[in-house]
């Protein structure tokens, strides 16, 4: 493994269109594949999503008799280098999100805090961050 490994972040969700509403309506992410089973067949509905470019992607998957169980500390944060536009924040609650305050003081310093419709959080950052660079590397 190395560091172009496709990275997957799996979550049930109780409800895909109002997932779909906020990852993609609100956010702005693409659709990458979306699975709706038969009736009957034991499959769950998914949706997977991200932007095209990135080296990961949400896969939303119908949590069925699986509730959803997140914590203040499961977040999602989004490294944008800047200011985080206010616009954007009004997207996301328009699509179903809700600011909220962060657990960790930190993140109300560096960014914005958003639930999604099943409680996970995103994390808009004014920081940027390197992998590389947090280790020394560049």
């Amino acid at each position: 493994m190395n560091g172009s490994a496709h990275v997957r972040i799996a979550r049930p969700s109780r409800d895909l269109a109002a997932a779909e509403r906020f990852w993609i309506g609100g956010l702005g992410l693409s659709v990458l594949w979306r699975s709706q089973p038969e009736p009957g067949s034991g499959k769950h509905a998914l949706l997977m999503a991200g932007w095209p470019d990135a080296a990961w992607h949400l896969e939303l998957v119908d949590a069925g008799e699986i509730q959803p169980v997140p914590t203040v500390e499961d977040l999602l944060v989004v490294y944008l280098g800047e200011e985080v536009p206010q616009e954007l924040v009004e997207r996301l609650e328009a699509h179903g999100g809700r600011r909220v305050p962060a657990h960790n003081p930190y993140w109300d310093q560096w960014g914005v805090t958003v639930e999604d419709p099943d409680g996970y959080r995103l994390v808009l950052s004014t920081r940027e961050w390197s992998n590389a660079a947090a280790l020394g590397l560049g």
